[in-house]
């Protein structure tokens, strides 16, 4: 996440807001974050990721979405909306391009999303009643985490050669997540 744009926005003015094309903008506290763009490793993975999970959430009549599909959570009673790098929905409760109840969300980060990934989206996602899971996924080194909603709560797995995910019931191998990327 980079730094907001200095003024405020209500939430009705953000999402009729048509912001400059060049950047995805984020929602929080009623602040604008522009995304920064990604980069060729982050694209790949992402399409490796999305090799394995396309299948599968047919298969689970589920779907797929990267990158554009805002996610809206609430903290404190006020909205947020993140644009995560890959959404799985089994259950869609979607107003348009928003959806409520992703079952998987998957960051990839980088240097400049790293911080924010990893502590208060964490968090705020794991606010979410229907969400199973929630994947990180290093652009810059090989390393992949994983929260898993438990009886017992939310746990951390580091995966160091494969992950079964929840909802889709696939498993996600470090190595094709990783294919084709020179790191």
């Amino acid at each position: 996440m980079t730094e907001p744009v200095y003024r405020t926005m209500t939430e009705e003015e953000y999402l009729r807001w048509d912001g400059p094309r060049d950047a995805k903008w984020e929602y929080v506290d009623g602040f604008i974050y522009a995304q920064a763009g990604a980069t060729r490793p982050h694209n790949t993975i992402s399409t490796n990721i999305q090799r394995v999970f396309i299948p599968a959430a047919d298969a689970r009549n589920c779907s797929t979405f990267v990158s554009d599909l805002k996610v809206r959570i609430y903290r404190d009673g006020r909205p947020r909306y993140y644009l995560p790098d890959v959404v799985v929905v089994c259950n869609s409760n979607s107003e348009g391009d928003i959806e409520t109840q992703p079952c998987l969300i998957v960051e990839i980060l980088s240097a400049s999303t790293r911080a924010v990934d990893e502590t208060f989206k964490a968090s705020d996602y794991q606010r979410l009643e229907s969400l199973q899971g929630y994947l990180l996924v290093d652009s810059e080194r090989q390393g992949v985490m994983f929260h898993r909603r438990t009886a017992q709560g939310w746990q951390l797995e580091a995966v160091d050669e494969s992950v079964q995910l929840p909802c889709l019931d696939v498993s996600l191998s470090v190595e094709a997540i990783y294919r084709n990327v020179p790191l």
